[in-house]
């Protein structure tokens, strides 16, 4: 099988070859360091898995996903990230990925998550999967950030975290205008007037 890593670390891309190297079953290796590449690759290409980082200098990782399992449905994505919280990989599933694993993981759970998917399996990690599955047992309602997009989670939690505009706008390479515009979306969505109120949420619902 062919495997695209998108990641825009390159010495992250570097350690994920290694270790996918180790399967017989890989035939080759590409890489990407942001969604348009990627999304290059897989349109002059015929990949059979991708392993595909949230966080991209150009796109959000789930947009990524969403264009791909739209236009190559039968391709399979495993999410990598370095987001350990439910509600990435709850969304990433929704959208169709084989599978989630956070950067931590032990090499040998990768190799497996990996095999399953490649024969059509889903694979998320059993730490994970218990959180889960106690967060869809406590769910009475629809939670306040269910209800935003992608990209405005993601600034969500980085706002919760207490970067600024300016810094979340140099991260996600956009302006710390665009950055404030997502800013009063979330706000206006969720009901929330400040920042603190936003941190709050997010320290009481496990999102940081």
């Amino acid at each position: 099988m062919k495997v695209l890593i998108c990641d825009d670390h390159k010495i992250v891309r570097e350690g994920l070859k290694q270790i996918l190297l180790q399967l017989r079953e890989v035939s080759s290796i590409v890489e990407a360091g942001n969604g348009a590449d990627a999304l290059r690759l897989l349109s002059s290409d015929n990949i059979d898995i991708v392993l595909l980082d949230i966080s991209l200098p150009d796109k959000n990782g789930l947009e990524v996903l969403q264009t791909i399992k739209t236009k190559w449905p039968l391709i399979n994505v495993l999410i990598l990230s370095m987001h350990p919280q439910e509600q990435y990989a709850i969304r990433a599933l929704k959208l169709g990925a084989s599978g989630y694993l956070t950067k931590d993981t032990a090499s040998e759970e990768l190799l497996l998550a990996v095999k399953k998917v490649s024969v059509g399996g889903k694979y998320i990690s059993q730490s994970l999967a218990e959180r889960l599955a106690l967060q869809f047992e406590s769910d009475k309602q629809p939670q306040k950030h269910a209800m935003l997009s992608h990209r405005e989670f993601e600034i969500l939690i980085k706002l919760a975290n207490g970067k600024s505009l300016l810094d979340i706008g140099n991260e996600l390479c956009i302006s710390d205008k665009t950055v404030s515009t997502y800013r009063s979306r979330i706000m206006e969505k969720m009901e929330f007037t400040k920042n603190a109120e936003l941190t709050r949420y997010c320290m009481e619902n496990g999102l940081i």
